[in-house]
């Protein structure tokens, strides 16, 4: 579907499974083949003659090609819209079992994981967490989670730079999520593709820390303007980064105004109390 970064090309590879689940190998694409034979006719002062040219071309849309010499045609489409319709199937789903899912989305390396391990361990008495972690490669987070006590499934996404409604739809299958408890995705580290694309989640939670820069929410606020809390964790390294809290927020609530805040280390557990009081008041 990204033009720029080939996450719909024909061969991208991406594998949903449990810790310790071997790869699947197989993978099914929706290539189209199609042929096109075009006739080309020339009429020479003394030796006219024809040219039959075979072209063979590999689509992954099933469409059809009018060429016309001296004229161009745009065609434009809604390239989202399987992706909308699947995110509010996944949105029936998830209300009508009653089931508190948060989509995590940041840059990489902001702390979602650790973020993630502590809020496990510390309320997995109190909520039943369920975990579905989106990175391009590697089992890693996946085995992380799993040690802090959650039910998880990873999607590697290959060369995709996001996670999209129908990953989320066949991970959910597998993780077999219960009624009544609370789903996080960790989506791929990435500010900028993954706001384009609703999962179904009740809310989507982007999270900066201090060491990547107060001007964050100004440089990328698509990602911003489409989420409902916005975490800055890492809070315990701010007498030693140039970081002003207020000056993000700021920056923050200028590309969206109802964004909701909790400023917090992941780390030292300061500030923790008030989003667990969060998670818990929306279960």
């Amino acid at each position: 579907m990204c033009d720029t970064c080939g996450c719909g090309e024909p061969g991208n590879e991406v594998t949903i499974r449990k810790p310790g689940e071997d790869h699947d190998h197989s993978h099914e694409h929706d290539d189209k083949k199609h042929h096109h034979q075009h006739k080309h006719s020339h009429s020479h002062k003394d030796h006219p003659h024809t040219h039959d040219h075979d072209h063979h071309h590999d689509h992954e849309n099933d469409h059809h090609h009018h060429h016309e010499h001296g004229a161009k045609i745009v065609l434009e489409q809604n390239i989202m819209q399987k992706n909308d319709l699947l995110a509010e199937r996944n949105r029936g789903y998830f209300e009508a079992k009653n089931i508190f899912t948060l989509n995590l989305v940041s840059s990489p390396g902001s702390g979602k994981t650790s973020l993630l391990e502590k809020t496990i361990r510390n309320l997995k008495n109190d909520l039943k967490f369920y975990i579905i972690e989106g990175d391009q490669q590697t089992m890693n987070d996946a085995n992380r989670i799993e040690a802090a006590g959650a039910p998880v499934v990873q999607i590697n996404t290959g060369n995709g730079c996001h996670l999209d409604a129908d990953m989320i739809n066949k991970a959910v299958k597998k993780l077999d999520v219960a009624d009544n408890s609370v789903l996080i995705i960790e989506n791929v580290g990435n500010l900028v593709c993954p706001s384009l694309f609703d999962l179904g989640e009740t809310h989507r939670i982007v999270i900066i820390s201090v060491t990547e820069g107060e001007d964050k929410p100004a440089k990328y606020p698509t990602m911003f303007q489409s989420s409902d809390i916005c975490i800055i964790n890492k809070t315990d390294l701010l007498p030693y980064v140039d970081f002003n809290v207020e000056k993000a927020k700021e920056y923050a609530l200028r590309v969206n105004r109802n964004l909701k805040f909790f400023e917090l280390s992941a780390k030292t557990e300061e500030g923790m109390d008030k989003w667990y009081e969060w998670l818990k008041a929306g279960r």
